[in-house]
This record gives structure tokens, C-alpha cells and sequence, in this order.
């Protein structure tokens, strides 16, 4: 099997060439397009959690041997949330090399968290199955080094602390108000918007309400950290 001249340029731009191409091919194939004939991603998905997870978990023990459980356990959920697996999915342009059904394209999901990080998760799988561990570990930390670098700002919850920068300034615990819900009942999106009395505010899109509250927090938080 020969892969498209787009799925050949997302190769490079991923870092691995792919002895059996058929396996890319799966990781960008969207349940919205699959068929008998045409697996989808979700498998592969599943087994690349597990791989990033591995890859983290190893690379932080080896950053701080000094780190006790309790410090590494928020450093890394903040390297394998949803949120960061979308931002890398995004910095290699995964968006333009994934497989979707006519309505998932129209709904915009080559732009969706949900469906980019479930690619990258599927991408590592991909890697995994066809050269190895090593070869996964390598792409991983080739698109992961500078989260891990600057992973200790990002580990701590993004909705405690613009509820501690309010509290420091007087102001009221922020809130998070549901701007509109969109998308099938079984694929919704939230659009989010976190607000302080003050009038500062962000919005935020997730497919979840949780995790658009926490994007809209840290948003606001970006915001806030750019005027001062």
C-alpha cells in the first residue's frame, strides 16, 4: 500500500516512516467514515492512551528523581489531557490528514479536541505497531520535549487558580456561564465562558463541560497574564 501525497507529508511532519502504511491510514480514519472495509480509529486510539501514558510517566520519573507521587500525578495529566493532545495534533496540522464522513467535516471536525486527540492517541498506536516501542517513545517525546520542559505551569488546575488571582485582588470567585450546546447528543460541544466581576472574560469550546470550563479558565488566565 502507497500512501496519498497528504498522508505522506503528515509522515514527515510526524517524524516516523511506516513499514506497514495501512496502519496510518487507520489512525486517521474517523468513525464517521468507517466501514467493513474501512476500520476506524478507536482501537488504535485505545492502545495509544496507554502508550503516551507509558512514554509520560517514564520521562517524568527521569526528569525529578526526586518527585514524589503526589507532585508527578498533576504534571501528568497535564501532558496527556485531552486539551494537550489536541495542541499537538494542531502543531503538526493532523486536522488536514484526518479521514472524516461528509457530516463530521461540516460540524468542523477537523478542529475538534475531541477528534484530533483521539487521532494523536491513534497516530502513537500507529507508531507502536509498526516499529516498536522505542519508535513510539521517540515521537512522542519529539512533539512532547517542550510541554515537558514547561510542564509545572501547566500542571496545576487552570479553575483554582484564576479563583486564587480573583481572590488575591478582592474580586468574587469567577464564573462559568454555558454560552451554547451544539453538535449530537452523542458527540456535544460547550462553548464556555469564563468571567470575573471585573468584566474580564473568555470563552472556550470542548466537548465537555468540564473541560471547556478549565480551556476558558486557562484562556482568561492568558489573557489576564498578557496585560500585566
Amino acid at each position: 500500500m502507497k500512501l496519498s501525497a497528504d498522508l505522506t507529508a503528515f509522515a514527515a511532519r510526524l517524524g516516523h516512516a511506516f513499514s506497514r502504511p495501512e496502519l496510518l491510514v487507520r489512525a486517521l480514519t474517523h468513525p464517521s467514515i468507517s466501514s467493513p472495509s474501512r476500520p476506524d480509529n478507536q482501537r488504535l486510539e485505545f492502545l495509544g492512551d496507554r502508550v503516551l501514558g507509558l512514554v509520560m510517566a517514564e520521562a517524568l520519573l527521569q526528569a525529578d528523581t526526586a518527585a514524589t507521587e503526589g507532585q508527578l500525578a498533576p504534571r501528568f495529566n497535564a501532558l496527556v489531557r485531552k486539551e494537550a493532545c489536541a495542541e499537538i495534533a494542531r502543531a503538526i496540522d493532523l486536522g488536514a490528514a484526518l479521514k472524516l464522513g461528509r457530516s463530521e467535516m461540516l460540524s468542523g471536525g477537523r478542529r475538534k479536541d475531541a477528534v484530533l486527540a483521539d487521532a494523536i492517541e491513534a497516530v502513537i498506536a500507529a507508531v507502536y505497531l509498526d516499529a516498536g516501542f522505542e519508535a513510539a517513545r521517540f515521537v512522542v517525546l519529539r512533539h512532547w520535549s517542550t510541554r515537558l520542559s514547561g510542564v509545572d505551569a501547566d500542571a496545576r488546575d487552570a479553575k483554582t487558580m484564576l479563583q486564587e488571582w480573583a481572590q488575591a485582588r478582592g474580586q468574587a470567585p469567577p464564573t462559568y456561564v454555558e454560552i451554547l450546546r451544539a453538535g449530537p447528543d452523542h458527540a456535544p460541544e460547550f462553548t464556555i465562558q469564563a468571567q470575573l466581576d471585573s468584566g474580564e472574560a473568555a470563552q472556550a469550546v470542548a466537548g465537555s463541560k468540564r473541560q471547556a470550563e478549565q480551556m476558558a479558565a486557562r484562556a482568561l488566565l492568558q489573557r489576564l497574564e498578557a496585560d500585566t
